[in-house]
């Protein structure tokens, strides 16, 4: 008779296998749940920030409208916090389509508001995102030509194809595009070729101290001239400093975000009425 090796009864317990692993898998489930139950509550908003002209630094290009969400305690947390777990999941899909709609809010309230809205490459043909977007131009068919759609390089490459696709029929309804976080992934040339990005925003990491940075220097350089090749609009992300900044506009950069230009709010200018602007 064929004799078996003994096994132990008892399986070892996976935070003993994999302790990382499984603190990670523990957190993003907690994540998840906190952004489940603030759409739940619909404690869900948009922080505005300004993407400031490069040549007129006090008069903003547009808006990025960011979405936050309020925790059990009702605290606000940013999208930094969360977007990483939900970003593959039906949340995700629920955040995009939450976003769209309170963006679309923002530009029908407001005539003469230009606002970007995040999206991942995963919500195009979500049939939620399609109705709201298709709800909102039929109000008014002018709110496309104020709406940017923002879309991460990393989400773009996972589906190039269809992502092109989705942009030329957006593009007929007047709707832009800007490619966010660039140089922080790893976007093909020919696919950036076949892209219809109008605005290509340069990834943080490289614009943090470049005034002393040779290196961001060269390769944020690089970038400005594939920006210049596609005819594209050039934003420089996370500008903190005015040494950054003046570095920047001596490039040609088009526009600058960042905190050196003003933070993330709930509360932007067109949102504070007349009387309280004229008592600061």
């Amino acid at each position: 008779m064929r004799k078996y090796p003994d096994f132990p009864r008892d399986l070892p317990d996976p935070s003993e296998a994999n302790p990382l692993a499984f603190a990670v898998a523990s957190r993003d489930r907690e994540t998840l749940a906190m952004v489940r139950r603030a759409i739940e509550r619909n404690d869900v908003l948009l922080a505005f920030q300004p993407i400031m002209q490069t040549a007129r630094p006090e008069h903003p290009a547009f808006y990025e409208g960011l979405i936050r969400v309020l925790d059990d305690a009702g605290r606000v947390i940013p999208s930094h916090d969360f977007i990483g777990a939900a970003e593959t999941t039906e949340l995700g899909r629920r955040l995009d389509c939450l976003a769209l709609d309170m963006g679309l809010m923002s530009l029908a309230e407001n005539p003469k508001l230009r606002l970007s809205v995040n999206m991942s490459a995963r919500s195009i043909g979500w049939p939620e995102w399609t109705r709201i977007l298709t709800r909102w131009l039929a109000r008014d068919d002018t709110l496309g030509e104020r709406l940017i759609l923002e879309i991460t390089e990393a989400s773009a490459m996972t589906m190039p194809e269809l992502v092109s696709v989705f942009m030329h029929e957006m593009h007929m309804k007047g709707i832009c595009f800007a490619i966010d976080d660039f140089g922080a992934g790893y976007t093909s040339l020919r696919y950036l070729r076949e892209f219809y990005f109008d605005i290509l925003k340069i990834s943080g990491q490289f614009i943090s101290g470049i005034a002393d940075n040779p290196d961001s220097q060269v390769l944020t350089k690089a970038l400005l001239s594939i920006a210049g090749h596609f005819e594209m609009f050039t934003v420089a992300e996370g500008v903190e400093t005015a040494e950054d900044a003046a570095w920047l506009a001596r490039q040609g950069v088009d526009c600058m975000q960042g905190y050196y230009f003003g933070a993330p709010t709930l509360m932007p200018p067109w949102s504070v009425p007349e009387a309280r602007q004229a008592g600061r």
